[in-house]
């Protein structure tokens, strides 16, 4: 086992971006390594993630998770290796994944630690595939979209960590068509020739709507919204009669500084009896036990693909999240801390 240090870095928010966030809004900072109190155990975080919806929690607005507080420590899903335990049921070597990442050193409540099983699939799977992005895709597509064998699917934002994971879940379970948008040639090619969409296109190479229509001459079914803005208003013109959209993300706007303009058709929602719902994960946590034998079964059947974009060490942390919310990254953006 390592030896524990006296000190480490964790990411800390120091302003309220306006618009894009910069490098002057957040400090790595070298704090002290506590003693893990009773009932806690200190992990040495091995991976944490960055995650779209992080940069809302970088404003000071009401919303369904609180604001990261200034001069404070950022948080986010880690899974690393517990190094001290003041808890009963967690032992020194235990994985464990838990929400205060952004730190290479986390004293966390044992009752706010998960133990997972290395062995099953990578640790840092546990953070998308595995983790709360696949539970998002898994809950969003078969309850919140109401998905059945037989329906046309569309997914924005499908060579991230959670639409990669929508459409290739809605091909398992026969979808009659699955298309996908994502901003590069590559990985629209990724879309097609290794996750097995029947159809994908670049969304910056013309209208979106044009794009889907040609994509989807008979109208999609289901619409998988990570993105918003253009994207939606295509989805509402394409989607047949009891079409189901489910509203994940928003990426297109989160750094805008003025409200972006509404889908300029959501009339068409009455007259094909369109159903819009938001999905938070939070709320599917009782489908974890059944999404988990799901997904780790077409994991290990090959029938389920997940790719990794991984940022190697504490310091590249803020940029990996940055270059998250350009599109860098192919599936899940990962920041790697070692072993």
């Amino acid at each position: 086992m390592t030896a524990v240090p006296a000190t480490a870095r964790e990411w800390h928010l120091v302003a309220r971006p306006n618009g894009w966030p910069t490098a002057e809004d957040v400090a790595l900072r070298e704090v002290p390594v506590p003693e893990p109190a009773p009932g806690s155990v200190l992990v040495r975080n091995l991976h944490f993630s960055v995650d779209p919806y992080m940069r809302g929690r970088m404003n000071d607005a009401k919303s369904y998770v609180p604001p990261f507080g200034l001069d404070k420590p950022m948080e986010g899903g880690a899974v690393g290796e517990v190094v001290a335990s003041a808890a009963e049921g967690l032992a020194v070597g235990d994985h464990v994944l838990h929400n205060l990442g952004w730190r290479e050193y986390a004293e966390v409540p044992a009752a706010q630690a998960v133990k997972v099983d290395g062995t099953l699939a990578p640790l840092s799977a546990y953070l998308g595939v595995l983790g709360m992005t696949g539970l998002t895709a898994y809950a969003g597509l078969f309850r919140t979209a109401s998905f059945k064998e037989g329906d046309a699917v569309f997914v924005s934002g499908a060579a991230g960590a959670v639409g990669s994971q929508v459409g290739q879940l809605a091909r398992i379970k026969g979808a009659s068509r699955v298309i996908g948008s994502a901003g590069s040639d590559d990985k629209v090619r990724l879309l097609v020739e290794e996750y097995g969409f029947d159809a994908a296109f670049n969304y910056k190479d013309g209208p979106v709507a044009e794009q889907l229509q040609k994509a989807a001459p008979e109208g999609i079914d289901v619409y998988f919204d990570n993105v918003g803005g253009d994207h939606l208003e295509a989805a509402i013109a394409a989607l047949n009669v009891h079409g189901r959209v489910t509203l994940c993300g928003m990426i297109a706007q989160y750094n805008d500084t003025t409200p972006p303009p509404g889908p300029r058709n959501l009339g068409f929602a009455i007259g094909k009896r369109l159903r819009l719902q938001g999905v938070l994960v939070s709320d599917h946590l009782d489908l974890q036990p059944q999404f988990v034998s799901d997904v780790a079964g077409w994991l290990a059947s090959g029938e389920l693909k997940y790719k990794e974009t991984v940022a190697e060490g504490i310091e590249n942390g803020f940029d990996a999240f940055l270059g998250l919310l350009r599109g860098d990254n192919t599936g899940k953006m990962v920041v790697s801390l070692g072993r």
